[in-house]
């Protein structure tokens, strides 16, 4: 992975886990291309000091899969002229409900809790899929919260779609670890009397991407097995591989 994409280079001082998904290896070494696809942390923090870089990068769709109570308690990226905002949230249980056991396998909590998503969250992660494979719709910039749980799935989904080995998307996702880093620091020093975040929100070890990639693999035959049941097309697949290939 190039050093050009680890989130120390971001490019919004106001944001921690901006940065693009292009660049790596998938079918037949054709490279994944850049300035189609970013992922993100929240994108509510993006002011007026950010809005040149942001329009240089030409973005033309956000896709924001965040809680509804998450969009309404911070808000949501600025209504740029010419940027389609899209909204959708993949059902899934409340982590608080499978609370995390200090000192139990981090890797294989967060595993778990991507299956989850996976089995409630079809019609969302369709969706996101099925706008990220339209051509029309890029650049697009993908954001949850922290920018990796919730779109480290979809981003993962999408690159392993294209063919990227899933040692280099569970590479890509343990990008965000550093982010969250970032992140804490932040917290710590503005919000000082806050509460300490717990470990599954801050870490993103490569073992729970390579998991939940092989164990998906188990459950449906395949990647495109699993989004062919969400209700992606084999169309939308292509489109995929057409435009995100180069």
């Amino acid at each position: 992975m190039d050093a050009t994409d680890t989130p120390s280079r971001n490019r919004f001082p106001a944001l921690f886990n901006f940065r693009d998904v292009g660049g790596l290896t998938g079918h037949g070494g054709r490279r994944v291309r850049r300035g189609r696809l970013y992922r993100s942390d929240s994108l509510h923090r993006i002011d007026e000091t950010d809005r040149a870089a942001f329009a240089a990068l030409g973005i033309r769709t956000v896709i924001d899969l965040r809680r509804p109570t998450e969009v309404a308690r911070d808000g949501r990226v600025p209504a740029y002229d010419g940027l389609s905002y899209r909204h959708i949230h993949p059902e899934h249980e409340d982590w608080a409900e499978q609370q995390y056991e200090p000192g139990s396998d981090l890797a294989r909590y967060l595993a778990d809790r991507y299956a989850d998503l996976a089995r409630t969250g079809t019609a969302g992660l369709a969706e996101a899929v099925g706008l990220i494979a339209d051509s029309a719709n890029a650049p697009v910039v993908v954001h949850c919260v922290a920018g990796k749980d919730r779109t480290g799935i979809v981003c993962g989904l999408t690159l392993a779609v294209l063919g990227v080995a899933d040692e280099d998307i569970a590479a890509d996702y343990a990008l965000s670890t550093e982010a969250s880093e970032r992140f804490h620091a932040w917290v710590v020093s503005t919000m000082p009397d806050a509460p300490e975040l717990p470990a599954p929100y801050l870490a993103s070890p490569v073992g729970a991407m390579r998991t939940f990639l092989a164990e998906l693999r188990e459950g449906y035959g395949s990647v495109e097995g699993y989004l062919r049941h969400a209700g992606v097309t084999d169309a939308q697949l292509a489109a995929l591989r057409a435009h995100l290939l180069d």
